[in-house]
């Protein structure tokens, strides 16, 4: 019904993308100019509006590359209540520099955690501030040509191929298909676990690669789940009665894995990026307090926990639960990817 309803805006959609498409060919032909720096950039990004799974990708390529390089992440900050460069510290909030940059300052401290609209400028600024930098990972950034990455990583969802999809806004693409052609990589994500050689190829010969262009599939992985203030873990069972809070483009994987593994829920869905209000507390409260079953909880994801923590006050004793999320590369080629993101960054880096 929606994809019918969403045909309409058609004209629209041809509009946005002949702007999009003109807008390429001038930074193609080097009339508006792209900005290339002799240092490893890695850009993760996407064709479309959200929902492939650029956080946890992120995350992974922090969790890959930490112990062995000193790693920044550079990001817009979106929906931040700040404008400008910024670097997390001990006193930043998620209003400061955006929810996603605060999950990573949050899980990974020892990691420079940047926010800035311009990154052509953002990223000189990092590199003064913290000289020691050896590769930064720009957060979804791949349809902002001002800066050239030296290795593009773009991800889409393998139920809602870039291949297979529309411009805004009849579709979801913010950037046109053949962009896909300027990737390094690109990663299928969510991924059925079970995907065989036979779709993998199918997949393959639709996604049609260029010459050097690696694709890779990987699926979601759901870890324990913890509570948000005290982090005490918890194992989701049929027993539980579970009120799913969430304010994600693509809820999909996780409703699956409740499905899978809880009898039933209830959900409350917000807009991604939602800001969460007192209103909204009331609401979840209220939601909570019809679920019949005897042991309940409350489970959101790891970007919601970040807009949910300043409510600490009022939920410290409350059972809410943080379900995170990784990837998880399939046909065993973790290996080979490892290895593309190491010799690039080495590639740039003095002999050691």
């Amino acid at each position: 019904m929606l994809k019918s309803f969403r045909y309409l805006f058609l004209p629209i959609s041809w509009i946005y993308g002949a702007a999009v498409w003109i807008r390429n060919k001038l930074y193609d032909k080097n009339i508006l100019k792209s900005s290339s720096f002799n240092f490893p950039i890695i850009c993760v990004g996407n064709l479309a509006t959200g929902g492939t799974g650029k956080t946890p990708m992120t995350e992974y390529l922090i969790r890959l590359l930490k112990n062995h390089y000193t790693v920044a992440t550079l990001s817009r900050g979106y929906k931040r209540k700040t404008t400008g460069f910024a670097i997390a510290d001990e006193h930043t909030t998620a209003l400061e520099i955006g929810d996603e940059p605060m999950q990573f300052h949050q899980k990974f401290p020892g990691v420079t955690i940047a926010v800035g609209e311009e990154r052509v400028v953002a990223i000189p600024q990092l590199l003064h501030e913290k000289p020691q930098t050896q590769v930064i990972i720009l957060d979804d950034a791949f349809q902002h040509r001002q800066v050239k990455a030296g290795l593009n990583i773009m991800l889409t969802d393998c139920a809602n191929l870039y291949t297979r999809d529309l411009i805004l806004p009849a579709g979801d693409l913010r950037d046109v298909r053949s962009s896909s052609k300027r990737a390094d990589i690109i990663i299928v994500t969510k991924c059925k676990p079970q995907l065989d050689e036979a779709e993998k190829k199918k997949i393959m010969e639709e996604i049609h690669p260029s010459v050097g262009q690696s694709v890779y599939f990987t699926t979601i992985r759901y870890g324990t789940s913890y509570h948000l203030f005290t982090k005490q873990e918890i194992d989701i069972s049929p027993e539980h009665g579970i009120l799913l809070v969430c304010g994600i483009a693509n809820p999909a994987p996780l409703k699956a894995f409740l499905t899978k593994n809880a009898n039933s829920y209830d959900m409350l869905r917000y807009p991604d990026h939602h800001i969460f209000h007192s209103n909204d507390l009331k609401d979840i409260k209220e939601q909570f307090e019809k679920i019949k079953a005897t042991k309940k909880i409350v489970l959101t994801t790891e970007k919601d926990a970040v807009r949910l923590q300043k409510f600490e006050p009022e939920l410290k004793d409350f059972p809410l639960y943080v379900v995170p999320i990784q990837h998880y590369f399939l046909f065993d080629e973790e290996d080979k990817f490892t290895k593309q993101v190491t010799s690039f960054i080495e590639s740039h880096l003095p002999k050691r």
